[in-house]
């Protein structure tokens, strides 16, 4: 997988192994990871609680990203736990280390989407 700078991927959040997902696509994943993170966006990855980033795919076009969000969304929930297992089988939080934790005055950088 890439680096966490700025690119436009999809991506799957989840509240731990097996548990709740959420899809969805951004051009700055960054700063749209920390936004799960901090609960900033009201609804499904918030009550969930989805703040651990479990997968990404990066795409060098939007409309790309958008694709695969859509194609991914309809898929089974097996087909999409798979897909998180094949590239990270330990569901680990591939965002654990991205965010200073001692300085309360960081912000990620803003999204453009």
């Amino acid at each position: 997988m890439a680096t966490h700078r700025t690119f436009i991927a999809t991506y799957i959040m989840a509240n731990g192994r097996n548990g709740a997902t959420y899809v969805g696509m951004t051009a700055n994943l960054t700063a749209r990871v920390w936004k799960h993170k901090t609960g900033a966006y009201d609804g499904h990855s918030k009550t969930k609680g989805c703040t651990h980033l479990v997968w990404f795919e990066q795409h060098e076009w939007v409309v790309d990203a958008i694709r695969r969000e859509k194609q991914i969304k309809k898929w089974k929930r097996d087909w999409k736990l798979k897909l998180i297992e094949d590239a990270n089988p330990d569901w680990l939080d591939l965002a654990a280390d991205w965010y200073p934790v001692n300085d309360p005055d960081w912000t990620p950088p803003p999204e453009a989407d």
